[in-house]
């Protein structure tokens, strides 16, 4: 039996697509409620298996797109397993961005599972990663017990609320100098990129869209779900400054009736933002609003009467994180704080130059440094409670009191949280 990881080449990608779960119609998605998903139910249907023609289709986009990298394990010349990543940026606190390998894609077929294959994926595409210069990878996980063995770890969270029309009185404010507009598809498709790209610039942990993000937006229905709705709020100079898409489903039962679907709605002002919720939660016939995928700090529960209207119906992870060069990675975001910190990091044995001690030292007048050192360290962490701390989103007490992080002098775990915490809460706004 001859194994290989490598990339597929061109003529191989029908073949590599047909390792993947989405690609036959399988389960892509622990059964749990996704707070991806505005509908009443958990989570969409699986869709049919993909046709012979969409294969070729999805193998000729890919072979044409640079930032597309797969791996694949082939098994006697037949493949068996698949995985990718897709080439981003992601905003660092401080504003700046850091070169990112997305894990995408993954899969390895039933009759060849547990035989190490996806390690050795995982390893090829870090491997590439370090290559290219990407000193980070993250993922959205599928399931929540599979990537921790690789280092990755939760960096930021996603929530789905729900609020009722009744209760969604807003606090008075000053008149909005802009004005609101029903907009289609093509029109919208052009503004998109320059919100993003503007909110992008301050919201750490939002990623630079991959190329075609946004064709998919149509005007037409789609089933009982019903057409996609764009909404645009512009400034006082009549220039885009905040979207959002919108949908009003149809619904069998009297319970699910009357809900109002926001899918994306980003604003580069808090203006633009209140606008644009303004007239969301109060449309006319409907009774509730349900955003998924929000951030866990939604600004719009402050501008209510009632806070407390505002319900959480779903919450998880998004992102998980993981540092694939510790000194590269933690000298490319900035420190609120300014300190020095002595860390050793154990336990990574897929990219070992990660382990060791290292002097981390931040003062915001210069880049921060991050070299080794033979000094003791303040605290020992393991390489996943490092990354899920990369963002700033996630509590290093949390991580202390489960045995992730140990320090070894006093006030080290407070002086680590105080450095690498930001606000507000990483957020990123899509998918991959």
């Amino acid at each position: 039996m001859v194994t290989e990881i490598r990339p597929p080449r061109p003529d191989e990608m029908t073949a590599y697509y047909r390792a993947l779960p989405f690609a036959n119609g399988l389960p892509k998605w622990e059964p749990a409620d996704a707070a991806w998903h505005g509908g009443p139910e958990p989570w969409p249907p699986p869709r049919a298996p993909a046709t012979a023609e969409q294969l070729d289709e999805w193998a000729a986009a890919d072979v044409r797109d640079e930032s597309f990298h797969p791996v694949a394990t082939f098994v006697d010349g037949t493949c068996v397993g698949a995985s990718a990543t897709i080439s981003f940026e992601v905003t660092v606190p401080g504003g700046g961005t850091v070169r990112m390998a997305g894990v995408t894609a993954t899969g390895v077929i039933a009759t060849h599972r547990r035989r190490g294959y996806l390690r050795q994926m995982m390893r090829a595409m870090f491997e590439g990663a370090l290559d290219r210069g990407e000193p980070l990878a993250m993922l959205s996980a599928s399931e929540g017990s599979i990537y921790g063995r690789y280092g990755f770890s939760p960096a930021t969270r996603r929530t789905r609320w729900e609020l009722a029309r009744h209760e969604a009185a807003l606090l008075p404010a000053e008149p909005d100098p802009g004005s609101l507009e029903l907009v289609g598809a093509t029109q919208v498709k052009q503004v998109w990129p320059v919100v993003h790209a503007a909110v992008r610039g301050f919201r750490v942990g939002e990623l630079t869209p991959p190329s075609g993000h946004w064709d998919g937006l149509s005007d037409d229905a789609d089933g009982t779900n019903g057409p996609l709705r764009y909404l645009v709020h512009r400034d006082r100079h009549g220039e885009v400054d905040g979207i959002a898409n919108f949908r009003l489903p149809w619904s069998s039962t009297a319970g699910n009736a009357g809900t109002l679907v926001v899918e994306a709605l980003e604003a580069s002002n808090p203006v633009a933002y209140r606008a644009l919720w303004s007239l969301l939660i109060d449309f006319d016939l409907t009774r509730t609003v349900v955003a998924p995928a929000r951030p866990r700090d939604e600004p719009l529960r402050w501008m209510l009467t009632n806070p407390r209207a505002m319900r959480v119906t779903r919450q998880s992870d998004n992102l998980w994180a993981r540092l694939l060069d510790v000194p590269s990675a933690l000298t490319r975001r900035a420190y609120d704080t300014a300190g020095e910190l002595t860390f050793t990091v154990t336990g990574d044995l897929m990219c070992p130059a990660n382990n060791g001690t290292w002097c981390l030292r931040a003062d915001n007048t210069a880049p921060a440094t991050c070299v080794p050192t033979d000094r003791a360290p303040d605290l020992t962490l393991t390489l996943p409670a490092l990354s899920s701390l990369y963002l700033g989103g996630m509590s290093a007490h949390d991580l202390a009191y489960a045995g992730h992080i140990t320090p070894h002098t006093d006030g080290a775990t407070g002086r680590l949280a105080r450095m690498f915490r930001t606000d507000p809460e990483p957020h990123n706004s899509f998918g991959f």
